[in-house]
């Protein structure tokens, strides 16, 4: 799996993000491709904007934490059409060229801070994360979704 903390890995997210253009149609799924890109920064708000998004109660994060973590932090890939959390579902059209920068900034920001930023880091949903699912979360996500739009 990339290391999102690695430089070299997260210009090839980059470079991946810069093959795409508005008229890109997705291999699965329903959303747009400008959608998806919007839809790969809502990690990226959770930890760097969490004023935008509800956190979860405590019985909700007990079901995320027990039932929903392993498959979300672990090494294993998302199934095609995998189902999404309801405050990832992004319903209507987005401005590609501003979901893209938004997203290319985030990653550059996250490889910036680098993993001892995220070692131990408080997860909105998961509680304390590793680096290395911090990694895995942020790696699976991407790969998941630009593999999804072909690039």
């Amino acid at each position: 799996m990339e290391n999102v903390f690695e430089a070299k890995d997260a210009q090839n997210y980059i470079n991946r993000i810069n093959n795409l253009v508005e008229e890109t149609h997705g291999l699965w799924g329903r959303m747009t491709v400008d959608q998806m890109l919007a839809h790969c920064c809502v990690s990226y708000e959770m930890v760097y904007e969490p004023e935008k998004h509800k956190k979860p109660g405590a019985i909700a994060k007990f079901i995320l934490k027990t039932f929903v973590k392993p498959k979300v932090v672990g090494e294993k890939s998302y199934p095609h059409d995998s189902p999404t959390a309801p405050q990832f579902l992004i319903k209507e059209r987005r401005n590609f060229e501003e979901e893209k920068k938004r997203l290319i900034g985030y990653i550059q920001k996250t490889q910036q801070l680098g993993a001892s930023a995220f070692d131990g880091k408080e997860s909105f949903s998961f509680g304390k994360l590793s680096s290395q699912e911090w990694n895995n979360m942020f790696a699976k996500h991407l790969n998941h979704h630009l593999s999804q739009f072909g690039v």
